[in-house]
């Protein structure tokens, strides 16, 4: 019998239960994949609490990696045996084993693990296309990039670095100063304790970012609006202290014409062709060493609400990974 994560009615961590569940055969264009790893990422949390509304009792995870142990018909591209990776709605990643749409994943190159698959599919597509497609980041190019020591900040701070940017970054902590700088931040600033829109003023001479990608939310929201530059574009992708707050288009009017946008990632790969070719960019600058993944917490999977407490708790750095078993 499979094992896996369900939650019947929305909460803290301890609403998550390790049960049985029955997964069939693959059906037509489906696939049947055993997870070897699986991602953690902050919109599990929405989902758990309730703040994304899913239908209950469901499971939980975006992102997992792993074989392909059957297929179903019509699925000609993929076969037993192969190595894929996926990001996926609805949520149900956090099983050992799961039947999905062949379109939904990816292959997986031999020369990336199953852990480096499971951690960057949502939160290294996610940085794909902020930096590579929402704005374009370009060499010279001085960027405010916030939680710059959490998944997809370090993934971020990398790729912006390769891209020729500048980076300025915010952290919670001293200890996630040095990480983020270890990955190639050049300004690190402790939020907690530094006025974050005073030190990018400073470091930019006054003149203020082309781009602030903001995951934190409420907290830095007007703060953020503050760092930019005339026609600079304020990147909203997450909200970790809660939602923005109700937003006056006046804000970014006189603040000098500023752009504002709330992507998504499922938005960015709803064409298979862009699903593919972001994929691909991805997995390239991992293969090459420019961005690195950094896998800092395994977790089993059946202690899930343990991992999920520290995430909230802002006791985990760069990438989570649950372990099926």
């Amino acid at each position: 019998m499979v094992k896996a994560i369900r939650f019947d009615k929305v909460g803290g961590p301890d609403v998550m239960k390790w049960v049985d569940v029955e997964v069939g055969e693959p059906g037509n264009g489906e696939i049947r994949v055993k997870q070897h790893a699986v991602g953690l990422n902050y919109i599990d949390v929405y989902f758990r609490t309730g703040l994304y509304p899913l239908p209950l009792p469901h499971g939980l995870g975006m992102e997992a990696a792993g074989e392909v142990v059957a297929v179903g018909a019509g699925v000609s591209d993929l076969k037993a045996g192969d190595r894929v990776a996926y990001v996926a709605r609805p949520p149900g990643a956090y099983t050992q084993e799961r039947v999905l749409a062949a379109a939904q994943v990816v292959k997986l190159p031999e020369a990336l693990s199953y852990e480096q698959g499971a951690s960057v599919m949502l939160q290294g597509l996610t940085t794909q296309y902020l930096l590579r497609r929402t704005y374009p980041v370009k060499a010279g190019d001085t960027i405010l990039i916030h939680a710059a020591a959490g998944g997809v900040g370090l993934l971020a701070v990398q790729w912006a670095k390769a891209l020729g940017a500048t980076v300025i970054g915010t952290v919670g902590s001293d200890e996630k100063a040095e990480i983020a700088k270890a990955h190639g931040c050049d300004f690190p600033v402790v939020y907690t304790r530094e006025d974050f829109t005073k030190r990018v003023r400073e470091i930019t001479n006054g003149a203020g970012v082309p781009v602030v990608y903001d995951s934190i939310g409420k907290d830095t929201f007007t703060g953020s609006l503050d760092c930019l530059a005339p026609l600079g574009m304020f990147v909203s992708f997450g909200n970790a202290t809660g939602p923005l707050p109700p937003i006056e288009a006046s804000e970014f009017a006189g603040r000098g014409s500023l752009f504002f946008t709330r992507p998504t990632l499922f938005t960015y790969i709803a064409k298979r062709a862009d699903y593919e070719a972001m994929s691909t960019e991805l997995f390239d600058v991992l293969v090459s060493g420019k961005v690195k993944a950094s896998v800092n917490q395994r977790y089993p999977l059946e202690d899930v609400a343990d991992a999920h407490r520290d995430l909230e708790g802002r006791r985990t750095t760069g990438s989570t990974v649950l372990m099926p078993g």
